[in-house]
């Protein structure tokens, strides 16, 4: 089917829905003059009128609002990214964010971490929850495979954890750090006035004057990169760089990477690695 320059969402759309098994929805198959559902299949998926999703298809009506591309969305199952064309198409920008808790990484991901061998590196969610690990990271950091899910948040980690505080040798520069990105992380994922947040903030009040204190002061920081000073009872103090990343594919998703700041740390981290058992 040409595709209407004129009118990219309708073409968009039509597209769609004409990729769709009418069965697999409760519709009749029987004959139809073209594959997929019916547009007015499509609006009673969607709850809109009929006459207005045939509009849309042919350019007229005006510009639909975000509840009803959401409906549509829903309507032909589109996923994440579907969606957001969608939004670019008849509204020229992306939807608002949607926080969605994140479980874990895929094996490939994983297998991404573990191909870098000597350096630590971790996957965190928007809510700062370490989903991923390669083995330097917990060698170095924290081995996460030892704590329960909800223990792997890194700020219950540095303001519950005597040990953690202890490995960190400028806890208060990088607790200011790890607290302003993770209130623009929230902020970016959509998940400020979340239920997850609002519990996770009252409990870290409840457990740390000094977290109460740094979310009051409401600064917010870029992750970018930066140092990281490491006190090992093995390896000493080690410094190391820190550089953030995102997740192609996974907005909700950011990666960390540490790696040695100079020779002297990266032989130490070595030899820690190499000496330390699976």
């Amino acid at each position: 089917m040409a595709s209407d320059v004129s009118n990219p969402l309708g073409t968009y759309l039509r597209d769609r829905r004409t990729r769709l098994d009418p069965a697999a929805f409760g519709f009749a198959g029987g004959r139809r003059r073209t594959p997929g559902l019916r547009r007015e299949e499509v609006a009673s998926r969607a709850n809109i009128s009929p006459t207005w999703y045939t509009w849309l298809e042919q350019g007229r009506g005006g510009a639909p609002s975000a509840d009803v591309l959401d409906r549509i969305a829903r309507g032909l199952m589109l996923t994440e990214p579907e969606r957001e064309h969608i939004y670019m198409l008849g509204l020229g920008r992306p939807p608002e964010a949607r926080y969605q808790p994140v479980e874990g990484i895929t094996p490939r991901l994983q297998r991404v971490l573990d191909g870098m061998v000597l350096s630590p590196a971790i996957i965190k969610t928007a809510m700062w929850d370490v989903v991923g690990w390669n083995r330097a990271a917990a060698v170095l950091l924290t081995d996460y495979a030892k704590l329960p899910r909800e223990g792997r948040n890194i700020l219950r980690l540095m303001f519950g954890s005597d040990h953690v505080r202890a490995r960190n040798a400028d806890f208060d520069s990088i607790a200011r750090f790890v607290v302003g990105a993770f209130r623009a992380d929230v902020a970016r994922a959509g998940a400020s006035t979340s239920v997850e947040v609002t519990k996770l903030v009252a409990e870290l009040s409840r457990l740390s004057p000094e977290f109460a204190a740094m979310w009051e002061d409401n600064d917010v920081v870029a992750h970018g990169d930066g140092v990281k000073r490491i006190h090992h009872p093995d390896a000493g103090l080690l410094a190391m760089e820190f550089s953030s990343f995102a997740v192609e594919g996974r907005p909700e998703l950011g990666m960390i990477i540490y790696n040695p700041a100079s020779p002297d740390d990266a032989e130490r981290l070595r030899v820690l690695l190499n000496g330390a058992g699976d």
